[in-house]
C-alpha cells in the first residue's frame, strides 16, 4: 500500500475535529503546561532567604556588634532573638523558631586586637540539610568578609590575598534560570505523551476503529496524521513556556530560536510517538494515561538532572539516565537559554534527539494495527 500525503492530512483533520470536541484534552493541551510552568517555577527554589537567627553576644563590644550587623546587612539573615544564655538556643531550634544561632564568646574584641584567632560559633538546624548547608556557607562568607575588613583596617592596606569569584551564565545564583528551562523539558514530555496516549485508545473505546480499518490507510499515515496536530500544539506550548520563563521569571534567552525550535520538534516527535505507542498497545484511555504518566514523569524528574546532580548518583542510576530523553533536552535548553551555545557544543544532544524521534515513531507505527483483533 503506497504512502499518500492526502490520506495523512485527512487523518490529521479528523484528529483536529475530535480534539475540538474534547474539552478536557484542550485544557490539557493549552492550559496545563503554562499553569505547571508558572506553578513549579515559583514553588521549586533552591534559594534560601530570610534565615531567622538568634544572637548570643557574650562580649558586648563594638567588634561583636559590627559582626552581627554584617549578618543583618547581608540581606539573607533576620535576627529574631537576642539571647542571654546558651540554654535558650535549644528550645528555639526545637520549635523551628530559628534556623541558626550565632554565639560570640567573651573576649572576642580583645582577641582581635591582640591578633589572636577569635572563634565564633554558628549552631545550625540540620533537619533540612539543604538549607543548613547553604546557611553555613552564607555565614562562613560573611565572617570571612568581616575578617578581611578588619585586616585591611588594621594594617591600613589591602589584604594580602583578595579572592574574586565571577559566576557566568547565572550571575546572581538564582533558582529560576536553572529550574525553568528544565521544567520546559519535563512538562512537555509528560503532556505530549499523555495527550497522544488517548488517541488510538479512544478509537478503540468509541468503536471508530472499525471505520478506520475499512479505509485504505497505511499505519504510518494514521500515526503521522494523529501526531501532526499535537506536534503543532506542543510547539505552541514550548513557545508559551519560553515566554513565561523570560517575562515572568526573568530567565535570559541568549541563544538561537531556530536551533531550539529544531531540537524541540525532535523531542516532541519522540514524546508523541511514545504516547501513541502506549495507546496502541494498551487500547484503554485510563490505563494509557496512567502508564504514560509513570513512564515520563518520574524518570524525567529524578534522572534528568533537573533536581539532582547526575554525577553524584550511583553508577547504575547514571547508566539508566542515559535512556531518559529529558536529560538531553534539558542540556539543550540550558545551553541555548543561558550560554548561547550551538551545534558545535550540542551535537551529541542533537543526535540523541534524532534517535529518540526515530525510535518513538518506529515503536508507534509497529505497535499500531488497523485490523480488529
Amino acid at each position: 500500500m503506497a504512502f499518500r500525503y492526502g490520506r495523512l492530512l485527512a487523518i490529521a483533520r479528523k484528529e483536529v475535529i475530535q480534539l475540538r470536541r474534547d474539552a478536557r484534552s484542550l485544557a490539557m493541551a493549552f492550559l496545563v503546561p503554562a499553569a505547571m510552568i508558572a506553578f513549579f517555577g515559583y514553588v521549586i527554589s533552591f534559594d534560601v532567604k530570610d534565615i531567622k537567627i538568634a544572637v548570643l553576644d557574650q562580649d558586648h563590644s563594638q567588634r561583636s556588634r559590627e559582626l552581627v550587623e554584617s549578618f543583618v546587612s547581608a540581606g539573607r539573615f533576620h535576627v529574631t532573638d537576642r539571647l542571654s544564655s546558651s540554654g535558650e538556643i535549644a528550645p528555639l531550634l526545637d520549635r523551628g523558631a530559628i534556623r541558626m544561632a550565632i554565639v560570640i564568646p567573651p573576649g572576642f574584641q580583645r582577641r582581635l586586637s591582640s591578633g589572636t584567632p577569635a572563634p565564633v560559633q554558628a549552631i545550625i538546624d540540620g533537619a533540612d540539610a539543604n538549607t543548613a548547608g547553604i546557611s553555613a556557607n552564607y555565614a562562613t562568607a560573611i565572617v570571612t568578609a568581616y575578617s578581611a575588613t578588619l585586616v585591611t583596617r588594621t594594617i591600613r592596606a589591602s589584604a594580602p590575598i583578595t579572592p574574586q569569584a565571577r559566576v557566568w551564565y547565572n550571575e546572581a545564583l538564582e533558582s529560576p534560570p536553572m529550574i525553568v528551562p528544565g521544567l520546559v523539558a519535563v512538562i512537555m514530555m509528560v503532556i505530549a505523551a499523555m495527550l497522544t496516549a488517548l488517541t488510538v485508545a479512544r478509537e478503540w473505546e468509541r468503536g471508530t476503529m472499525e471505520q478506520l480499518a475499512a479505509t485504505p490507510v497505511h499505519p504510518a499515515e494514521v500515526i503521522l496524521g494523529k501526531l501532526l496536530p499535537y506536534l503543532g500544539i506542543g510547539l505552541f506550548d514550548v513557545t508559551a513556556a519560553i515566554l513565561i520563563g523570560m517575562f515572568v521569571f526573568d530567565v535570559p534567552f541568549r541563544g538561537s530560536p531556530l536551533l531550539l525550535g529544531a531540537m524541540a520538534t525532535l523531542f516532541l516527535v519522540g514524546s508523541l510517538g511514545l504516547g501513541i505507542y502506549i495507546s496502541a498497545v494498551l487500547r484503554s484511555q485510563l490505563l494509557a494515561t496512567q502508564v504514560a504518566m509513570l513512564a515520563t514523569f518520574l524518570p524525567s524528574v529524578l534522572l534528568s538532572g533537573l533536581m539532582f546532580d547526575l554525577n553524584g548518583m550511583p553508577l547504575v542510576l547514571r547508566v539508566i539516565s542515559l535512556a531518559v530523553p529529558a536529560r538531553y533536552f534539558i542540556t539543550v535548553l540550558r545551553g541555548v537559554f543561558l550560554k548561547d551555545v550551538g551545534l558545535a557544543v550540542l551535537w551529541g544532544q542533537g543526535l540523541a534527539m534524532v534517535f529518540y524521534a526515530v525510535i518513538g515513531l518506529a515503536l508507534a507505527i509497529r505497535a499500531f494495527r488497523k485490523e480488529i483483533a
